[in-house]
């Protein structure tokens, strides 16, 4: 599949977009898991304090044995979690859930903070429970000397629920803002894309010969000022193809006349007395023959001239294409003779009229069976070929010569193209075909196969044909 700039664009824009989501999702996932769990560290921070202040202003003429076999519950009356009581060496005096540790003490960085003096948090698994769990541990003191420890723990299980609940709706939140992002990425694609396609139209028709069409500027940006340079590229190439026909016009009708008077003069000495001399007979044919050749050459560039500056205007007219196939067969069938080959016409007695210019119309058969002659070896076939197509009259025109080279066909109609192979004078022959089959609405196909022949199809739109 064909890669786009709009593919590209949206898929870098949403490469941007994927990944600073996903960032932003991290960064909230963690600092929503931090909040909650330094919120239910904050709350057993409080609570363990308190349990612990109190312990030491009423309860320290009493030891941590007494205490847990008379008064243990005012240690839990302030709080819903577990509660575990530590003597000075870690080991668990008293747990509120009954739980039998195997361990001789508990060493998790909370207690071990704690027997240090300080308030210590720690989460972590245990083997009772199947959640994580958070515990705070405070030093029981007294008259400033740590007595023991006691720790207050709490299961994460519903934190974690709220803490779920909270990543599903950030990964909601976040697939919702790609998904929006995505959209309006295509959209701001299409404001790039759609002023590159439009300016890459105009340069395609520009390719192909239209120079008078326009790229509008839309922005004063990189693509604005890529139009302003396509349009004044066009202006340019106008102004030189101008300067060129101008040119070609005018050293054609110059040619005209020195052509004439070589051509007469050299006649005129042929039925001269010194006719008699065969070096000077032979001289002045070579002088006919090369005259009558530069006049179809200049006549070429005044027929090229007039078509591409659009001062030729067809003659439309009712004719009987099959009477002037007819017409061409005879005319072109003495050359076929000549170089024996098999000159076939082959048409529907259907069709008769057509609206045409009739001299254009001969002037391109003529043009493509003469080539077909010059390429066609001696004993080859050419074969002129008249049939309806739907709404088009299609005329083919066939050789079994050494055909085209695949290089050339797509160029073989261009103006002054002459392939390897081409016998051409000018370049100009097939140009000047296509150009009249345009005016008259149809279009010229080149097909051809190195070797073995190549095949000239016009087709001419059939309005204002009348069959009988």
């Amino acid at each position: 599949m064909k890669s786009s700039i709009k593919i590209r664009l949206v898929g870098n824009f949403m490469l941007i977009i994927v990944i600073t989501v996903l960032i932003l999702e991290v960064f909230l996932f963690n600092a929503i898991k931090e909040y909650y769990y330094k919120s239910m560290e904050e709350i057993l921070s409080n609570q363990v304090a308190f349990s612990s202040e109190y312990y030491s202003r009423y309860f320290s003429a009493s030891s941590l044995e007494d205490i847990v076999l008379d008064d243990v519950d005012v240690f839990w009356y302030q709080t819903s979690a577990q509660v575990q009581i530590l003597d000075h060496n870690g080991n668990v005096l008293m747990d509120s859930i009954g739980v039998i540790h195997s361990e001789d003490s508990i060493k998790t960085i909370d207690v071990i903070s704690a027997l240090q003096g300080n308030i210590g948090s720690w989460i972590g698994n245990v083997e009772y429970d199947i959640d994580p769990v958070i515990a705070v541990s405070h030093p029981l003191m007294v008259e400033g000397k740590i007595v023991g420890v006691l720790r207050f723990i709490s299961s994460l299980r519903e934190t974690n629920k709220i803490i779920s609940k909270a990543y599903k709706m950030l990964a909601i939140i976040g697939i919702t803002v790609i998904a929006i992002s995505g959209i309006v990425s295509y959209f701001l694609a299409n404001t790039i894309v759609k002023p590159l396609n439009e300016v890459t139209q105009v340069a395609q028709k520009m390719a192909d010969g239209q120079l008078k069409v326009r790229s509008v500027k839309r922005f004063d940006d990189e693509i604005g000022q890529l139009s302003d340079t396509l349009n004044y590229m066009a202006e340019e190439l106008i102004r030189k193809e101008k300067l060129k026909n101008d040119f070609i016009s005018s050293i054609s009708h110059e040619l005209r006349t020195p052509l004439t008077s070589i051509k007469g003069w050299a006649v005129t000495l042929k039925s001269d007395e010194l006719s008699s001399n065969d070096l000077l007979r032979d001289g002045l044919d070579i002088i006919e023959k090369e005259s009558d050749r530069l006049s179809d050459m200049v006549e070429d560039l005044l027929d090229f001239s007039r078509l591409v500056s659009g001062r030729i205007t067809l003659e439309k007219d009712e004719i009987d294409i099959i009477e002037s196939i007819e017409l061409i067969s005879k005319q072109l069938r003495p050359k076929a003779e000549n170089k024996n080959i098999q000159f076939n016409v082959i048409y529907e007695p259907d069709i008769t009229y057509i609206i045409a210019d009739e001299n254009r119309i001969k002037q391109v058969l003529i043009n493509l069976l003469d080539n077909a002659f010059k390429f066609t070896q001696e004993g080859g076939t050419v074969t002129l070929r008249v049939n309806k197509n739907d709404d088009f009259l299609v005329i083919e025109v066939a050789d079994n010569g050494p055909g085209i080279p695949e290089e050339d066909i797509p160029y073989i109609k261009e103006k002054f193209y002459k392939g390897r192979n081409s016998k051409s004078h000018t370049g100009l022959g097939l140009s000047i075909c296509d150009e009249i089959v345009k005016l008259h609405g149809g279009f010229m196909e080149i097909k051809s196969k190195f070797g073995e022949g190549t095949v000239v199809i016009v087709s001419l739109p059939l309005r204002g044909v009348n069959l009988q």
